[in-house]
């Protein structure tokens, strides 16, 4: 599913591909949901995401290649932030905390597209991240392209093959 930016840095496409490898897959069992690891070659992140309905089969597939993948997370509040680097906290585990620029803003969705990798951005691609903002009142049409912020993420951030 890809996201229709209502602005953006370069095409919708470019802006919301999150290129890594799929270094493990644990199916869903009894409580616990399946967990696929991400890991972004040129960085020390291992991502633990769920993968988003019917990915399943595709990402269990794919363990041990790489990907085009498109992460998602919920943000419980976004902040713009005047300094600072980009990164996405902890490097391995579930995603908790996100800090980057915005690439393109999805009105319709309350959604931004982050780039969240910093220095570590894998062949001068920008690691990108959505958020769906859930913070009463906030409105992603409300951040501007280029602005660094800050959110701290719900537990349960997806990924899906680009």
């Amino acid at each position: 599913m890809q996201t229709a930016p209502v602005q953006s840095h370069g095409s919708a496409a470019a802006t919301h591909i999150l290129r890594g490898v799929i270094e493990e897959f644990t199916p869903a069992s009894g409580d616990r949901p399946a967990v696929a690891v991400l890991s972004v070659p040129g960085s020390n992140y291992r991502l633990y995401l769920r993968p988003e309905a019917g990915a399943e089969t595709a990402l269990a597939a794919k363990v041990g290649r790489p990907v085009a993948a498109v992460v998602r997370v919920e943000a419980r509040r976004v902040d713009t932030v005047g300094a600072g680097g980009r990164y996405i906290e902890p490097l391995y585990g579930r995603p908790r905390r996100v800090q980057g620029t915005v690439l393109a803003i999805d009105a319709a969705r309350n959604a931004l597209v982050l780039n969240a990798g910093g220095a570590i951005a894998v062949d001068g691609l920008p690691m990108p991240i959505i958020a769906t903002l859930t913070a009463p009142g906030q409105r992603a049409e409300g951040f501007g392209i280029g602005s660094l912020v800050s959110m701290d993420v719900k537990e349960g951030g997806t990924i899906a093959l680009g």
